[in-house]
């Protein structure tokens, strides 16, 4: 049975699918990111929806609910990035 079958998809979730991050300076996501989950506490470095780069202090099993378009792999040290989509 799919409860989700029956609702329309929101911003506000819950998350359709999560994608493993591997960062880049150069690509971005392949789909806007409703939020970030990281296994491995460190710097995360992201761009956000309104396309602001920003770096976090995250530590173990972090879960980020900001829209991102990227994860940079300049200044990001958080490893077993995930990527939480609705699409």
């Amino acid at each position: 049975m799919d409860i989700f079958k029956a609702h329309a998809l929101t911003a506000a979730g819950p998350a359709t699918d999560i994608l493993p991050v591997t960062p880049s300076d150069s690509t971005d996501l392949p789909i806007v990111a409703s939020a970030i989950y990281v296994e491995t506490g460190g710097t995360l470095s992201v761009v956000t929806v309104r396309n602001e780069t920003r770096s976090i202090e995250v530590g173990d099993l972090s879960l980020l609910p900001v829209g991102v378009r990227s994860v940079r792999s300049a200044g990001t040290t958080a490893t077993g990035i995930h990527a939480l989509v609705i699409a």
